[in-house]
């Protein structure tokens, strides 16, 4: 224990280490406070619906990636995923078109060219992306919960939700630049751990209900997690 708080305390005396390490904190908080910031026009006193919802299944994995964001219809709702889900494009082009085989023989440059492509099939995806979160919305909230409809309105939500996650690259970007890390990692890391202590005092008081295996069984499911972690 002793050497852990003398390593923290050498690192906050080298000044590049702890710049670094403060410009990644501070830029985490940023994705964490528009997490919370409701799409314009939507009441987010009515997103009871849709926290239920996502309190379970595939939607449920979606919200915890996107650290709560996609529960409470955020600007940063559909969270880093739609980068991800085109970088695994990209990559797997890059198994069976030759001209993705040849950008990536290029070196750097050939890196960019692939980056820049997977940024533009980022966009295609949210364009598609976007109006299915909302199609949704309408389906789990009341009417009354949207003070502004009609076209414009979704038009706008869609280009407001597709800003949303090319920032949160950016600020990827940015962590990986000049922060700690690879800045996507980090972002994915904080969004799963921002919804892990919700979700254990979920987990226990369903564990605790009639017929839901008790202490034991919630004991069991913590050092399971702790087993995964740990491989």
């Amino acid at each position: 224990m002793r050497a852990l708080i003398e390593t923290i305390k050498n690192i906050w005396k080298i000044e590049d280490l702890r710049s670094r390490i403060l410009y990644t904190l501070g830029i985490l908080l940023i994705y964490r406070l528009g997490s919370f910031i409701t799409l314009p026009g939507i009441d987010p006193s009515q997103l009871s619906a849709l926290k239920q919802q996502t309190s379970t299944g595939v939607l449920g994995l979606l919200d915890m990636f996107s650290g709560g964001a996609f529960s409470n219809a955020s600007i940063f709702a559909l969270g880093i995923m739609p980068y991800i889900s085109a970088s695994i494009v990209i990559q797997l082009l890059g198994i069976a078109i030759p001209y993705f085989q040849k950008l990536q023989r290029e070196g750097e440059s050939g890196r960019r060219k692939m980056n820049q492509i997977t940024r533009y099939l980022t966009v295609a995806i949210l364009l598609l992306q976007g109006p299915s979160y909302l199609a949704n919305l309408h389906a789990q909230i009341p009417e009354t919960a949207f003070v502004i409809s009609g076209p414009f309105a979704t038009f706008s939500s869609v280009i407001i939700l597709a800003a949303g996650t090319m920032f949160i690259m950016w600020l990827g970007e940015r962590i990986t630049d000049r922060g700690i890390g690879n800045g996507i990692s980090l972002i994915i890391m904080i969004g799963i751990i921002a919804r892990l202590p919700f979700a254990t005092v979920a987990e226990f008081g369903a564990r605790l209900e009639q017929q839901g295996g008790g202490l034991v069984a919630f004991l069991v499911e913590i050092v399971g997690l702790f087993v995964v972690f740990i491989g």
